[in-house]
């Protein structure tokens, strides 16, 4: 827990880092942007429907309000996917400013991805959190009678899937073909994809979770890295 708090205490404090800051600028408002490009087009094809089946077009004002409604509520269950899934395109340039400042000696062994690499990543990341969400819809169901049961699958699959991606955006600069050996322990990065999850709940708050979730599981994962290097070494000396 000691180390969680850490990450986490070292994320926030480094969220005036002029890097990181202008990752977090430029995620937040790509992001928003794809959100406000999706309601202005529902709201043009929720007119263009309207005129299809009707003479009279009117106002546009519920085909306005439908749209507002609609993307309001793909904001609020969506954001998750599409804000890690922008903030894999600049992943790099966090995990790079973390490790300028923590981690000096691992900063100069990391392999910055490429752009293919980095949509394959969030095209994978997007697929497991959809694949993921569907599978459990069926348990989910069944779980509305105890009331908070589908709220509670649904954050432990988001802290599960969160722990992962938050952690394997620093663990890839590093693993050259060994992309599946994260060293940072599956209790730890449960805990991070918890703590992520719970602050995306929160308005406002949650813009800033993505980017501070991949600093702290950047934290993390180099912690694990350096650990199991000093392991190995013990175990060669021996």
């Amino acid at each position: 827990m000691r180390t969680l708090i850490e990450a986490f205490t070292n994320a926030f404090g480094q969220l005036s880092d002029k890097a990181v800051l202008r990752v977090l600028i430029k995620s937040m408002l790509i992001t928003l942007l794809v959100f406000v490009v999706k309601g202005v087009g529902l709201y043009f094809g929720l007119i263009w429907i309207g005129a299809s089946y009707s003479k009279d077009s009117g106002s546009g004002f519920a085909e306005a309000a439908a749209a507002v409604i609609i993307t309001g509520l793909a904001f609020w269950f969506l954001f998750r996917v599409v804000a890690v899934a922008v903030l894999h395109f600049f992943a790099d340039e966090v995990v790079a400013a973390v490790e300028a400042r923590h981690f000096p000696d691992l900063a100069d062994q990391a392999k910055p991805l490429p752009f293919r690499r980095d949509l394959r990543n969030s095209l994978k990341g997007m697929g497991r959190t959809i694949g993921a969400h569907i599978l459990a819809l069926p348990l989910a169901g069944i779980l509305l009678i105890t009331g908070v049961g589908p709220a509670l699958l649904f954050l432990v699959i988001n802290a599960w899937l969160l722990g992962r991606e938050l952690t394997e955006m620093a663990w890839l600069r590093h693993c050259e073909d060994q992309e599946d050996d994260n060293p940072v322990p599956q209790h730890h990065r449960m805990m991070l994809g918890g703590i992520v999850a719970g602050i995306m709940v929160i308005p406002f708050a949650n813009l800033l979770a993505p980017v501070v979730g991949a600093a702290a599981g950047t934290h993390l994962s180099h912690r694990a890295m350096l650990a199991k290097r000093a392991k190995d070494n013990s175990e060669s000396a021996a």
